[in-house]
């Protein structure tokens, strides 16, 4: 079937859905394929639950009418996505980088929100598949978008730009992530770039942190540049700390005010002048774009603060790269306190790089005074330090639980795959 004839049966679903355990009546079923699952498997679990269609590339199910044949699922997904794409004439923007990019998605929703009707990446469905599922949820009556894009390996951002057709976009920042799949900094520059490529060719307007010199010489070309950082900007602003929280003053291009974030760390103070700028640049009021900007609780492990006992916690274990990680510590560093203890995972798909880079944040850590230091699993074991170390979070955890600290600061962080969180069970 072709998109065309496709897409009219999708309007009448309300849900598409590649889970055939997260099915509701009605709901369109994509039968996807991977590794290590075949969706076509689920397919009769699916129609059984209630699906009015079934997408399927098994040319050996039998005839049935509410199986739908394509070629190939995933391409139909995605196919489907840009046709419903392209029925809105409304801002979309993508936001890529190597670090902060679901941080600053989340603040830019909360901003644009509060004025219009707004549409985003739900988590981090930020890859070929949550791209289009993102897509498909954009309802009629929708005023803006914005989508998330992640990317591990060249012309990755290039495909997503095709279908999400971005009118705006922003690079949070291109640091030392998944260098296995780019090869180098470079590379990660280009595959960042090719957002900045895109708006480019297509005459859209770009968000550009201007402190940042590598980032101004990625937008040149882009006849529509928004600016913002520390100083010679079109939004500037100063960052503070005040009880371990981002305080960011607006100094240029706004109502000079004070936001009091929720957030930990001031290595999202980029994150929140973006949220400023895209708030003045749709013409949002300064209040409730600093309202929005302080209401913004994080969540899932991203710069959460948690008091727990006589302890305060930093919880940044949702992901972690060497440049995200340099990052923390030293805000962790500068914080008011003591004792702090440092709890690191270990950090994931560094390819060649990754002994070196373990070190390197291993010899970081030893430039500060610390009441403890616990690293878990990873590249740490293969490298020379002084500190504990651990195979997983779980034995890390039973060694903090322990330990019995008081009136401590702690920060928790490492790649997604460490599951850092589960020290503080």
């Amino acid at each position: 079937m072709q998109t065309a004839e496709l897409y009219p049966l999708y309007l009448s679903c309300p849900n598409v859905q590649t889970d055939s355990r997260k099915l509701e009546e009605g709901d369109i079923f994509f039968a996807l394929k991977g590794p290590s699952f075949n969706g076509n498997q689920f397919i009769q679990t699916a129609l059984d639950a209630g699906a009015a269609y079934a997408v399927s590339d098994d040319n050996t199910l039998g005839a049935n009418k509410r199986i739908i044949l394509v070629p190939d699922v995933l391409q139909s997904l995605q196919d489907l996505a840009k046709y419903h794409r392209a029925q809105f004439d409304i801002p979309f923007i993508a936001i890529t980088g190597s670090n902060g990019k679901t941080t600053t998605k989340e603040l830019l929703h909360e901003v644009l929100s509060s004025t219009y009707k707004t549409y985003t990446t739900a988590g981090n469905f930020n890859n070929h598949i949550g791209i289009p599922l993102t897509l498909l949820k954009i309802r009629p009556g929708a005023e803006k978008a914005v989508i998330e894009m992640g990317a591990n390996h060249l012309n990755e951002i290039a495909s997503y730009c095709q279908i999400v057709k971005p009118t705006h976009g922003l690079i949070t920042n291109c640091g030392k992530a998944h260098l296995e799949g780019f090869g180098s900094m470079e590379g990660v520059r280009k595959g960042k770039g090719e957002l900045f490529d895109y708006l480019r060719m297509h005459n859209g307007t770009a968000l550009v942190m201007w402190d940042y010199d590598y980032l101004r010489s990625m937008s040149k070309g882009i006849t529509q540049v928004i600016t913002y950082g520390t100083r010679d900007a079109d939004i500037t602003g100063e960052s503070s700390q005040h009880r371990h929280l981002l305080e960011v003053n607006i100094t240029i291009g706004a109502k000079k005010y004070t936001i009091r974030t929720q957030l930990a760390g001031e290595y999202n103070f980029p994150n929140v002048l973006a949220a400023v700028a895209i708030g003045k640049h749709f013409g949002i009021a300064d209040e409730k774009i600093k309202n929005a900007i302080e209401n913004y609780l994080p969540s899932n492990s991203r710069s959460q603060l948690i008091h727990k006992n006589s302890n305060t916690i930093i919880l940044d274990a949702y992901n972690a790269n060497p440049t995200s990680m340099k990052a923390a510590i030293e805000n962790f560093a500068g914080m008011e306190g003591a004792d702090k203890v440092l709890l690191l995972g270990g950090m994931m798909e560094l390819g060649e790089e990754s002994i070196a880079e373990h070190q390197f944040i291993a010899d970081l850590i030893h430039q500060y005074k610390w009441k403890a230091v616990a690293l878990v699993g990873g590249d740490f074991y293969k490298i020379k330090h002084p500190y504990y170390y651990f195979e997983t979070a779980l034995l890390a955890k039973k060694w903090l639980q322990g330990q019995n600290f008081t009136d401590t600061l702690l920060l928790v962080k490492g790649s997604r795959s460490m599951q850092m969180e589960r020290v503080l069970d």
